[in-house]
């Protein structure tokens, strides 16, 4: 475990935090994930593994260092899991014993990177294009020259107060081929450090995903350093960014992080590529289409399906009238379901739609692959883009976002019930047992005579709990999982999901961001 880093090695890590950042990666079958990694690699790679997990594990603190307070002689401080360490022992065990498999990953994509870069180096310097951009940014390669000036700013206007008037959210992907993803990640992060944002940001080859919360001011200058940034600034306009009331305590903290892709759809990109997605339909054509469907006779012999391609706990809540939405837990269930009901989709013409339309870009592609579609249209800007033209509109209900704050309100429908008694309710909390990660809809009257769990199991393990008697853990081990198949199949040709319909007991998704 490294305690600190020689003066010859310091200018080399400075140069590679631009390529090699703090990965927020989980992979929660590893067991000996440094014997595992070792063993996989040839020779000469064997021979940089040491210094790879080396340069890793000081990116991965460097990443976590924050200013000291003013009044403090210290130069350094460290923030990470919500704790504050002030001296580099202390992060270096924290990081050593809590983050072994963000080390572990980061290793591999520094080893990976250093295995490609001689053999991509002719093909890179064939293509003109991309080596001016290369070049471009090399000349500025330290992180700080793409971080915009906030010394006109006071600390107080960078920073959000736990009042929404404050402060907002910000929503936005962009696909869009990147060579160097790992140094986007390291811009990303010292960026948003830069401007006291927090939120999910993930990035792949394919673009970058992201939702981040602060000041006004910060995500101001945020959206305008990411509109003039080379790499993105002909794929990103300002209506990509969609902003909703909020702030940085929306977030528990900033994760930044190098995926596969930008939104977990559990395919690689390069077998259903965003490339090959489905024909954009702006929010006004998209209600024009709905409207034409909902004003037919029987919707059940239409030739048009209105897909919610969401979970279902976030159409619970929320969701277009007439839609079929799937009782699936997790977007990369949504391939295994369109292969299950590949029928339903036969000869029809489908309207797919999600929260701010990154899945709807691969779901649409990948149900386009399976070449039994008619057609296949999604809503551009997805569902938040539509509330802001249509508020009431044929989207009834809350629409679900992945953070601290659960749905935004557009309208004052109210779709969902109380899990226990019935009563109408829209707001979830977390189950009160411990380490369950299911969401809960139970009313204020129900919460008052202590069901406040995801369902009786939950309860009864929370009471047992409560007394001492366990303290095991107890992750989806409850009759709200045990009793829904992982992969649903429709019964009728075109299953349609009412509004009226009172939902089940609900599962949150401990996991990154989707837009």
């Amino acid at each position: 475990m490294p305690s600190s880093t020689s003066s010859d090695q310091g200018s080399d890590q400075e140069a590679c935090v631009l390529r090699f950042s703090d990965l927020d990666l989980k992979d929660t079958n590893l067991t000996h994930p440094s014997i595992n990694l070792k063993a996989e690699l040839d020779g000469i790679t064997k021979k940089k593994y040491s210094f790879a997990k080396k340069k890793a594990f000081a990116l991965f603190v460097k990443t976590k260092q924050v200013p000291a307070l003013p009044f403090e002689c210290k130069e350094k401080w460290w923030k990470c899991c919500q704790q504050l360490f002030m001296d580099p022992i202390s992060i270096h065990r924290h990081v050593a014993t809590q983050h072994a498999d963000e080390i572990y990953h980061q290793t591999a994509s520094i080893l990976k990177q250093m295995a490609v870069t001689l053999s991509t180096s002719k093909s890179l310097r064939s293509a003109d294009s991309k080596n001016l951009l290369k070049e471009y940014f090399t000349h500025s390669h330290e992180v700080s020259a793409w971080l915009p000036d906030i010394s006109c700013f006071s600390p107080d206007q960078l920073i959000s107060a736990q009042d929404c008037k404050e402060g907002e959210v910000l929503l936005y992907y962009c696909y869009h081929d990147l060579e160097d993803p790992h140094w986007v990640c390291a811009w990303q992060t010292a960026l948003c450090q830069h401007l006291h944002l927090t939120g999910k940001v993930r990035i792949a080859t394919e673009g970058i995903n992201g939702t981040v919360g602060g000041s006004k001011l910060a995500t101001r200058l945020y959206v305008e350093v990411m509109l003039s940034c080379p790499l993105f600034k002909d794929y990103l306009c300002k209506d990509d960014f969609k902003t909703s009331k909020g702030g940085a305590h929306c977030f528990p903290e900033l994760r930044v992080g190098v995926f596969e892709e930008i939104v977990p759809m559990g395919i690689s990109p390069s077998k259903i590529s965003y490339k090959k997605s489905g024909i954009h339909l702006s929010p006004a054509e998209f209600h024009k289409e709905v409207e034409k469907f909902l004003s037919q006779a029987s919707q059940e012999q239409s030739d048009t399906i209105l897909l919610d391609c969401r979970n279902f706990y976030e159409s619970k809540i929320g969701r277009f009238q007439g839609c079929l939405a799937p009782d699936i837990r997790k977007f990369s269930y949504f391939p295994s379901y369109v292969d299950k009901n590949l029928e339903l989709f036969r000869e029809k013409r489908v309207l797919m739609y999600c929260t701010g339309g990154i899945r709807c870009e691969r779901g649409s592609a990948y149900l386009k692959a399976q070449g039994v579609c008619k057609e296949v249209f999604q809503l551009k800007g997805g569902i938040q883009k539509y509330l802001e033209e249509f508020p009431d509109g044929f989207y009834k209900g809350k629409l679900f976002v992945f953070d601290e704050r659960y749905a935004l309100s557009y309208n004052s429908d109210v779709v969902s019930a109380c899990s226990y008694c019935g009563a109408q309710w829209d707001q979830y909390k977390l189950c009160s047992t411990l380490q369950c990660r299911q969401l809960v809809l139970t009313c204020p009257a129900c919460q008052g005579q202590g069901f406040t769990a995801c369902c009786v199991t939950c309860q009864d393990k929370g009471s047992r709990q409560a007394s001492g008697l366990t303290q095991d853990s107890f992750k989806e081990e409850c009759e709200c999982t045990a009793r829904r198949p992982r992969i649903p199949r429709e019964l009728s040709q075109h299953v349609q999901l009412p509004v009226s319909l009172e939902p089940g007991p609900t599962v949150s998704e401990d996991g990154p961001l989707l837009v």
